[in-house]
């Protein structure tokens, strides 16, 4: 077991024990802090203490960590569309709906189940579930990834994602009317504090800029617009562009209720590029729309 101590101050002081170390710790679920609390294995100054405990300033808590049991990856032939490999990268095209990383109690039809079928030198960084992967795009979220297949790959890729030198560019259909052609959108994101499924605009929030420009203004209702991304937070242009109030179709999460239902928000990772880590080229790909973002817009159009 690892042993995590923690001590609370006063941004958690008063909240129960579980809100507040699932808030403090966000790879922890309230539940699984909860079962550990029942279990035992949590101690506040050195004392048990139940579930509905409301933690103080200058709360010393131990928990007693186990550890992870290990989880096996099922390869599977998932027809993958793989737009680029060689003996370092592989660059594929991933499909609406399909989840990149597995997860407990979600461990087939990722795409790292269809990489491990159709490409078996993956690199081993990020471990068994992420093998590979330096970068991701939501579950709904259609287009293009970057994989490494070596350790010097994995490095390099993340290098330059860190220096912001990828080149990401996604397609977002948005409600509303954009009446200026392209803008910046710099603010920092971070869990949302009133509900830790989502992400918000936070002021101790990460360093997030997303740059865009209209492609298309459907009637009064609808715009197409390209996204450009210099940083890569979670759900980035789904918060972003709800900021500044033009949300995603497609995306209840983050902007009106009712929209359109389309399995999904209508965003698509149509270009990436990146600098080759063996060769030093650099390699840029795109991708055309998805068939059935295609038949949306061509609908939406003819009702204008």
């Amino acid at each position: 077991m690892t042993v995590v101590t923690i001590t609370i101050d006063e941004n958690n002081a008063g909240e129960r024990i579980d809100k507040a170390l699932s808030t403090i710790q966000e790879d922890w679920s309230r539940t699984q802090v909860a079962t550990w609390v029942t279990d035992g294995i949590i101690k506040v100054n050195g004392e048990e203490v139940k579930a509905k405990y409301k933690v103080k300033q200058g709360d010393i808590i131990e928990i007693d960590v186990p550890e992870a049991e290990p989880l096996e990856v099922i390869p599977e032939n998932l027809n993958l569309d793989i737009i680029y490999e060689d003996q370092d990268v592989l660059v594929v095209n991933k499909p609406k709906g399909m989840v990149v990383h597995p997860a407990p109690g979600h461990m087939t039809g990722t795409l790292v189940n269809g990489l491990m079928f159709q490409c078996t030198d993956l690199s081993g960084i990020n471990g068994v579930l992420r093998p590979g992967i330096v970068h991701r795009i939501d579950k709904d979220t259609s287009g293009l990834l970057m994989v490494a297949k070596n350790d010097h790959a994995h490095h390099s890729l993340v290098e330059q994602l860190v220096n912001k030198t990828v080149t990401r560019k996604y397609t977002a259909l948005v409600h509303g009317h954009i009446a200026h052609d392209k803008g910046t959108i710099d603010a920092p994101i971070g869990r949302d504090p009133k509900d830790r499924q989502k992400q918000a605009i936070v002021d101790n929030g990460k360093h997030a800029v997303t740059h865009f420009h209209v492609k298309e203004r459907i009637g009064g209702k609808f715009t197409l617009v390209e996204c450009r991304l210099e940083t890569g937070r979670t759900h980035q242009i789904r918060v972003h562009m709800n900021y500044i109030g033009y949300p995603l179709v497609g995306d209840p999460k983050y902007g009106p209720k009712k929209t359109i239902d389309f399995g999904g928000q209508v965003l698509h990772a149509g270009v990436l590029g990146f600098v080759h880590p063996t060769t030093e080229e650099y390699l840029e790909f795109e991708v055309p729309l998805p068939d059935d973002y295609v038949e949306l817009l061509e609908q939406l159009r003819k009702e204008v």
